[in-house]
């Protein structure tokens, strides 16, 4: 069968009001970026649904495959569109019955949203599934599980006919909910963590800490190709690199052992905060994960938490590690997140960190340097890069704009 159109169905944006035409214009521009550079195609979009109209030289199953992991979008179908007569009806539809098997079953399901059409719904059925039987040798009707649906719509327009429905990833479009800024460490945990939330439409900046020598510029490329492959589904991320390495080593020397990583977490997210309030965000992300390593208890994100009052979202907070790495396989991150480059915090775990920190314990310990010009000069000398789906981390760059972002 050749098709003509890509039907993109919109799912939860059904739901919303007045101000779907923002969803729905944001989620066109979406799918456009998605589907660059290829060609032989023009995206029309009203209030219920989007249409991808093709020209002959489309690479259908690309496009489909592209727009299936759009934020946003709920299904997708190839479609005919054909013109509003039973007899265009009958050859489109023994069209699709040709092409199954020996033995399928299939069924008419109908909508009929132009009521002046002259044939009703269970006329239409009738019809085509007698035309389909009459002209198909060894297919039959089942209509509670069949092998195939036919589904024709007939719209104010056309009549448009498809047999294949194609589930996306649904959510929302990326560039509706916000801006958040995104702490990713480099492991399993913190891509999905930026993907779960983008997929409730919210935008994303990342920010990493980087403490060289003890981390090495393996490490930074590794999170510089999780940046890429997270820009492959929502297009360019800008990445913060935070030189960490005096703020740790200062760390060691005035905080008690089992009590450096709380302090680690907690200047990592003064520094995340101050970055938040430049970039004009709204939240933090990470993927902490409740009581899967000791600083991920709820004492231990007391404790943290408690140098900022900015939100702080944990998308996958009550999920089994199990769960979380399989979105990872899913999203394409896992395998450069099991690279053995390790991050800081791994570099500087204690041997026995506390696991229940007491919080007075820990201002008593950190009082013992000022850490504020510390961060600030860390805050100063981050390098920022612009990661889009082509970025090649071997070259290095910083962005032009980066002087104008602090």
């Amino acid at each position: 069968m050749i098709y003509d159109h890509i039907l993109v169905r919109y799912g939860e944006l059904t739901l919303k009001g007045a101000n779907r035409k923002t969803f729905v214009n944001q989620l066109r521009s979406n799918v456009k970026r998605a589907l660059m550079p290829l060609k032989g195609y023009e995206v029309k979009a009203n209030r219920d649904r989007m249409y991808i109209q093709l020209e002959p030289e489309a690479d259908i199953e690309e496009m489909m495959r592209r727009i299936s992991k759009v934020y946003g979008v709920h299904s997708i179908s190839p479609v005919v569109k054909i013109k509003k007569a039973m007899d265009e009806v009958y050859q489109y539809a023994v069209g699709f019955a040709k092409e199954y098997r020996d033995g399928d079953s299939f069924k008419i399901e109908v909508k009929r949203s132009d009521k002046q059409f002259e044939h009703d719904t269970y006329a239409i059925q009738r019809a085509v599934g007698g035309a389909i039987l009459k002209a198909v040798d060894d297919v039959h009707v089942d209509v509670r599980q069949p092998d195939h649906e036919i589904r024709i719509e007939v719209r104010l327009d056309a009549i448009y006919m498809y047999d294949r429905t194609i589930k996306a990833i649904g959510g929302l479009p990326v560039g509706t909910g916000g801006k958040t800024l995104l702490m990713l460490s480099g492991g399993i945990d913190s891509p999905v963590a930026g993907m779960e939330v983008m997929r409730r439409g919210v935008t994303i900046e990342a920010i990493h800490f980087h403490s060289p020598p003890f981390t090495s510029d393996k490490a930074k490329e590794k999170v510089v190709e999780l940046t890429r492959i997270m820009a492959t589904r929502v297009g360019a991320i800008k990445l913060h690199i935070v030189p960490f390495t005096e703020v740790q080593k200062q760390i060691h020397k005035v905080v008690h052992e089992r009590y450096t990583m709380t302090s680690t977490r907690r200047m990592m997210l003064r520094i995340a905060d101050k970055v938040v309030h430049q970039i004009g965000a709204d939240a933090i992300v990470n993927g902490e994960n409740l009581g899967q390593v000791a600083s991920q208890t709820l004492k231990s994100m007391y404790a943290i938490n408690a140098v900022t009052s900015t939100p702080i979202l944990r998308p996958l907070l009550s999920l089994d590690k199990s769960e979380i790495v399989e979105k990872a396989k899913d999203l394409g991150t896992f395998e450069t997140s099991i690279q053995p480059y390790e991050d800081c915090c791994t570099i500087f775990t204690p041997k026995n960190p506390v696991t229940e920190p007491q919080f007075e314990k820990v201002l008593k310990y950190e009082s013992g340097f000022d850490f504020e010009e510390m961060i600030n000069e860390a805050v100063a000398n981050i390098e920022t890069f612009v990661i889009d789906k082509n970025y090649d981390s071997h070259q290095n760059e910083k962005a032009a704009w980066e002087d104008d972002l602090f």
